[in-house]
C-alpha cells in the first residue's frame, strides 16, 4: 500500500478494504465506496485507491460523521471480516489439511478488476475466478504471477479500421499493490536472484490481497538490474521469442525462489498453461541438491503437481528453438545431475522435433495430474498428445478435464442478484451451485425478469454511447466513426453480441458470409437486428488485424450504417455491461479449436442466450431447450464448413431467434423468449460456475496430490 491518505480514525479501515480486492465481488463493498463519492468513483474506473487518494479530506471527515455511512461501514467491515478471518469455510470443514498447507497457483496473468490491468483475455480472467472462488470456499490458493507495469495494451481503432496499440505506464500509487521489500522511492526491491543465461536477474515481487488469497507479482524492475533487465516484464506476451524464454525463465524459476524466501512451502503445485512450466524444473533441481538422484526428484514433483493445457491451438503452445533453449539452460542441466540429451528430451515428444522445446509436453511431462478445460477439449487433448504416450490408446492417454467455470458473485448483474434474492433467497450466493435451487428461476413472474433485461439493455447501451461521445471530445473522432462505435444502438431492438478475442479461428466475419441477406436480416422493419462486436487482436497477429479492419469498415460503410457498432479497448469492466445487456451471445470457432469459452457462461447466467458451434463448453451445456446450436459436430473443408456454418447461423435467426424474440403479448412481454432464458439460466448457473470447478480441482487433484506429498515425507 504505497502512500496511504490519512483517514479519520472512525473510518480508518477504508484504506485497508480499498487495498483488498474482496470489495471488487461484494456488493456491498463497492457500495460503501460510490456513496463515499459517487463521481469520484465513476471517474477513477471504480477504483477505491485511486478515489481515496483524490477525494477531499472534508469529504472524510463529513462520512466519519454521517450515521447512514457508519451503518454502512460498519456491516462492510463486518462482513470483510466474516469472510477474511472466518474457520467455517467449505474447505476447512470438508478437507482437513494442516493450517500450514498451501497450494501454489502459477499463471503468466491474473484479471482480478479492471483497476489492476495485467491480463490480455481468457487465460487471465480464468486465473481471477479461480482466485476468488478459493477465497471464498477457503481454499489456501497462493498466486504466483507477474506484475506488468505496462499490462496487456489498450486498444483505438482508426478511421480506416486498423487497430492502434497504446501502451500506458500503470501508476503503482493508484493500484491495490503493496512491494514485499520496498525501497525509499516507493519501488520494489530484490528478494531472490535467478541465472539469465550468463547474467544474474534480480527479482522482487508486489503483494496483491484478493481476499483470503495471496497474489505474489514477480518484478525485474529493481535497481540491481540492468537498464535492458527492468523492462523484461513491462509487457504481457511479447512477440519476440527470446524474451519470452527469458519471461517465462523468471516466472517458473524465479517464482518458485521468491516461494522459498518469503517461507511459503507449497504442498500442491497448479500451473496454468504452459508458460509456467519451468517452475517444475526448479523444485528437482531442489530435491537433487538435497541428494536426491533425478528420477526419484522427477517422480516427487510429478506426484504433486497439477497441469492445466488451456487450448488446442498449436500457436497457443510455447515451443522454442532448442539452439535458444541450450542458451539459457547450459549450465542449469548440470545442477539437475543430467546430460543435455536427457535435458532436451524432457521438452521433446517422441519420434518429434529434435530442434524444438516445447512447454507444454513439458509440463505434461512434469506433472501427473493433468487436464483440458472441458469435457470435448480432454477428448482433443488426448489425441493432440497421445505422441507422449504411444504405447496408449488413445482413450487411454491419462489427460482427463476438469470444465471451466466463472466465478458467479463477480459477473452476476446487481439487478439479478437483487431479483434472485426475492426469489431464491437471500442467501442463494451461498450455495448457487446446487442444481435444486435453480429449479426455483421458474418461480419469478415473466414480467419481472423481462424488466431487469431490459433495464440491463438500456445501461448497456447508454455505456457504449458515453464512450463514443468521449472518443468524439477527446479525439475528434469522424461521424461515421462515432455511428460505428454504437452511438446509434437502440435498446429495444435484438442485439447480437460478438465479444472475444480476436483471431482467424473464431471467424468474426462469419456473420458477414452473405452481407445481402445479414442486411435484410438487420433491416427488418418491423423485427430489426443489431450486433455489436468487440474484442483485441493479438498486437503480432496480422491476419487477425485484417478481420478486425474488415469488420469495422463494414460498421462504417453505408450497408449497416448505425445497425453494427464495434467496442473499442475490451476489458472487464465494459465486459460486465456486455454479458449482461445483450440478447444473443454468439460464437462461431471452427470447431474443436475452442478449449472452453468461459464469457459466453458469463452471459448464460445472466440471462443472456447463447448461440454457438458446439465447441468447448457448449459442447456439454447445450440441451436443446436453453439456447441454439449452430450446424452439427461434422467437419469438413474450411471453406464448405464456412458456408455450411453461416447458411446454419442465417436460417437459426430466421426462422428461430429472431420470431420468438418479437412474439409478444399485450404487455409487451416476450413470454416464449423467457422461457428459453429460464431454462438458460436454470440448466448452465449451477454447472459451469467456479464453484463448482474448485471443488472438483480440491476432490480430484488437490487432495489428492497433498496426500502423494505426505507418504513421500
Amino acid at each position: 500500500m504505497l502512500n496511504n491518505p490519512v483517514l479519520p480514525e472512525r473510518i480508518k479501515r477504508l484504506n485497508e478494504l480499498a487495498n483488498n480486492l474482496w470489495w471488487s465481488w461484494h456488493s456491498e463493498g463497492q457500495e460503501l465506496f460510490r456513496s463515499l463519492d459517487y463521481t469520484l468513483w465513476r471517474a477513477s474506473g471504480h477504483n477505491p485507491v485511486q478515489q481515496l487518494r483524490e477525494i477531499n479530506h472534508d469529504q472524510l471527515l463529513a462520512a466519519a460523521h454521517d450515521s447512514a455511512f457508519l451503518r454502512l461501514y460498519d456491516a462492510v467491515m463486518t462482513a470483510f471480516d466474516r469472510d477474511i478471518n472466518s474457520d467455517d469455510t467449505w474447505f476447512q470443514t470438508h478437507n482437513k489439511l494442516p493450517a500450514s498447507e498451501s497450494i501454489a497457483y502459477f499463471s503468466p496473468e491474473f484479471a482480478i478488476h479492471s483497476s489492476l490491468p495485467i491480463y490480455a483475455g481468457g487465460l487471465g480472467i480464468l486465473a481471477g475466478d479461480i482466485c476468488k472462488e478459493a477465497s471464498d470456499l477457503g481454499i489456501p490458493l497462493v498466486g504466483i504471477g507477474f506484475m506488468y507495469p505496462q499490462g496487456y495494451f489498450h486498444q483505438h481503432i482508426s478511421a480506416e479500421g486498423w487497430q492502434e496499440e497504446i501502451y500506458r505506464q500503470l501508476n503503482f500509487n493508484e493500484v491495490p499493490i503493496s512491494p514485499i521489500r520496498p525501497t525509499p522511492e516507493g519501488g520494489c526491491g530484490p528478494l531472490v536472484s535467478i541465472e539469465l543465461g550468463d547474467r544474474p536477474l534480480h527479482l522482487g515481487a508486489w503483494l496483491v490481497h484478493s481476499g483470503r488469497v495471496r497474489l505474489y507479482l514477480l518484478c525485474c524492475n529493481v535497481e540491481e538490474n540492468t537498464y535492458e533487465d527492468r523492462q523484461l516484464c513491462s509487457r504481457l506476451y511479447t512477440a519476440d521469442r527470446e524474451q519470452r524464454i527469458q519471461q517465462e525463465i523468471a516466472l517458473g524459476i524465479g517464482g518458485v525462489r521468491v516461494l522459498r524466501q518469503l517461507g511459503i512451502e507449497p504442498s500442491v503445485w497448479h500451473a496454468n498453461e504452459g508458460h509456467t512450466s519451468f517452475m517444475m524444473l526448479e523444485r528437482i533441481r531442489e530435491q537433487v541438491v538435497k541428494g536426491v538422484s533425478f528420477n526419484d526428484a522427477v517422480q516427487r514433483v510429478q506426484a504433486t503437481t497439477i497441469f492445466t493445457t488451456n487450448t488446442p491451438v498449436p500457436a497457443g503452445h510455447d515451443i522454442f528453438p532448442a539452439a535458444l533453449v541450450e542458451r539459457y539452460f547450459n549450465h542449469y542441466w548440470e545442477s539437475l545431475g543430467i546430460d543435455r540429451q536427457t535435458f532436451m528430451k524432457l521438452g521433446q515428444e517422441e519420434n518429434g522435433n529434435d530442434q524444438t522445446f516445447n512447454m507444454t509436453v513439458l509440463g505434461m511431462k512434469m506433472a501427473d495430474y493433468r487436464n483440458g478445460v472441458s469435457q470435448l477439449h480432454g477428448a482433443v487433448a488426448r489425441k493432440m498428445w497421445h505422441g507422449l504416450w504411444p504405447e496408449l490408446k488413445e482413450d487411454e492417454v491419462p489427460i482427463s478435464h476438469v470444465t471451466n467455470g466463472v466465478h458467479l458473485p463477480t459477473w452476476i448483474a446487481p439487478e439479478l442478484n437483487t431479483l434472485f434474492e426475492k426469489y431464491l433467497g437471500r442467501d442463494w450466493l451461498s450455495h448457487h451451485d446446487s442444481p435444486e435451487l435453480w429449479q426455483h428461476i421458474m418461480d419469478i413472474p415473466d414480467g419481472e425478469l423481462w424488466e431487469v433485461h431490459q433495464l440491463l439493455k438500456r445501461k448497456l447501451t447508454h455505456v457504449v454511447r458515453e464512450r463514443a461521445q468521449q472518443r468524439l471530445a477527446e479525439d475528434g473522432v469522424a461521424p461515421q466513426q462515432v455511428l460505428a462505435m454504437g452511438a446509434l444502438l437502440d435498446s429495444d431492438i435484438l442485439t447480437i453480441g460478438f465479444v472475444r478475442r480476436f483471431t482467424e479461428y473464431k471467424r468474426p466475419t462469419l456473420l458477414f458470409h452473405d452481407v445481402g441477406r445479414l442486411k435484410r436480416i438487420i433491416e427488418n422493419r418491423w423485427q430489426p437486428v443489431q450486433i455489436i462486436f468487440s474484442g483485441k487482436s493479438h498486437p503480432a497477429d496480422f491476419p487477425s488485424k485484417y478481420l478486425l479492419q474488415r469488420v469495422y469498415s463494414l460498421a462504417t460503410g453505408p450497408e449497416f450504417q448505425g445497425r453494427i457498432g464495434f467496442v473499442e479497448d475490451y476489458d472487464m469492466h465494459i465486459a460486465h455491461y456486455l454479458v449482461q445487456g445483450v440478447d444473443i451471445w454468439l460464437n462461431t470457432p471452427r470447431r474443436l479449436q475452442e478449449a472452453c469459452g468461459t464469457s459466453g457462461m458469463k452471459a448464460s447466467l445472466n440471462g443472456v442466450l447463447h448461440l454457438s458451434v458446439r465447441d468447448g463448453w457448449w459442447h456439454e451445456g447445450y440441451a436443446g431447450n436453453n439456447g441454439w446450436a449452430i450446424g452439427d459436430d461434422a467437419i469438413s473443408d474450411r471453406a464448405e464448413q464456412d458456408k455450411d456454418d453461416a447458411e446454419a447461423l442465417y436460417r437459426i435467426l430466421e426462422e428461430e431467434i429472431i420470431p420468438l424474440y418479437y412474439e409478444r403479448d399485450l404487455k409487451g412481454i416476450p413470454h416464449g423468449w423467457i422461457r428459453v432464458l429460464k431454462q438458460a439460466i436454470s440448466s448452465l448457473a449451477p454447472v459451469f460456475c467456479a464453484r463448482r470447478m474448485m471443488k472438483e480441482y480440491t476432490k480430484r487433484m488437490y487432495l489428492p496430490a497433498s496426500r502423494s506429498r505426505d507418504s513421500q515425507s
